[in-house]
């Protein structure tokens, strides 16, 4: 709008000065059709025209690169993406493996263990692993309690660091009796895994949560969706439930409403954001979601950190860089007054 309204402006400045310059001329010399229209001043003239739009989107740009850089994160300690894996056993020895070289490489903040997909295999409520299998509730706690074992053991004598252990699984075609039983027992899980880990004395160390790829191409009837968080919030779980999922077009063009990405990013009590921002366009939908619902629900996104997937096969955008396209979209679409805040966590999946 900036751009439009200066470029009339230069226009309409232009025409004034083409003007005046073609219908003044000596009154002691004749006037003609010819001398009053002055095509050719007229034409020179638009040849500065370019210039000036040019001149004006050059400095509309500056603006917002000032914005971007005024609210640009600069932490005040070096933080680093913990590692999030995309599971294919529940094997314990594996788990504790996994769980020890975090520690080592030093990792707090959010780590999710992505399961797969609610599943049934008539008997047990679980998920499909990403190697096919089946895995029970009970299973996946376990190998979850494992990684905590290998976690705080391999820390160093000490150490104050904590992470939040999050079960991971999606909204991708749910293959189970009922999704709101499912999120229900999630849920259980998950307090479940905390009992343990009290019971261990390892709760200083890891607490316990759940996380749900949630990705609206996936379920655009939202329907299956939201029970699982129904019944989620219906446990009365008292921890987080991260959606680490995407917005897939936003809540314009997308598959569901604004209210519907509220519902699983905030509007659900448990619920907490850490999305997956893997290009420039998916920072500007979250961004746009976060403004819905500070303008129309009076409630800021309570976002956790940012998701990748970067490998060094893809390629694709580092943790650090997600963040600030965030960080830098929130506050460019707050024109300086950012409607949410990142803190400076990340998480990179991969397996």
């Amino acid at each position: 709008m900036v751009l439009a309204c200066c470029t009339s402006f230069a226009l309409g400045a232009l025409a004034t000065a083409t003007l005046t310059k073609t219908t003044t001329a000596p009154a002691d010399r004749p006037r003609s059709a010819a001398a009053v229209v002055r095509p050719v001043s007229f034409l020179s003239g638009l040849d500065s025209l370019p210039s000036a739009v040019e001149h004006v989107r050059v400095h509309v740009q500056a603006h917002v690169r000032a914005v971007r850089r005024k609210h640009d994160p600069k932490p005040t300690v070096p933080s680093r993406a913990t590692i999030s894996l995309y599971e294919n056993t529940t094997v314990r020895s594996v788990f504790r493996k996994q769980g020890c070289g975090a520690a080592k490489r030093g990792a707090t903040g959010v780590v999710i263990l992505d399961f797969g997909k609610p599943a049934y295999n008539g008997h047990t409520y679980g998920t499909i692993l990403f190697s096919g299998a089946f895995a029970g509730n009970k299973e996946i706690t376990h190998a979850m309690g494992a990684y905590a074992t290998g976690y705080v053991r391999c820390l160093p004598r000490g150490s104050h660091d904590h992470i939040h252990l999050a079960r991971g699984t999606s909204n991708y075609h749910p293959s189970v009796p009922s999704v709101y039983k499912a999120g229900r027992k999630w849920a259980r899980e998950t307090m479940q895994l905390q009992r343990a880990l009290h019971a261990a004395n390892f709760d200083s160390h890891v607490t316990a949560a759940a996380a749900d790829d949630v990705e609206p191409a996936w379920d655009p009837s939202f329907r299956r969706t939201r029970d699982f968080y129904r019944g989620y919030a219906d446990s009365r779980v008292g921890h987080a439930l991260y959606n680490y999922g995407s917005l897939d077009g936003g809540i314009v063009s997308g598959y569901w409403n604004a209210h519907q990405a509220f519902y699983v990013t905030g509007g659900m009590r448990y619920a907490r954001p850490i999305p997956e921002i893997y290009s420039q366009a998916m920072a500007r939908e979250w961004a746009a979601l976060a403004q819905v619902a500070k303008k129309r629900y009076h409630r800021p996104l309570k976002f956790a950190g940012v998701m990748t997937e970067r490998t060094a096969g893809n390629h694709g955008v580092k943790p650090h860089d997600a963040h600030r396209m965030l960080v830098r979209e929130l506050a460019v679409q707050g024109r300086g007054n950012a409607p949410a805040r990142v803190p400076a966590a990340y998480t990179n999946i991969h397996g």
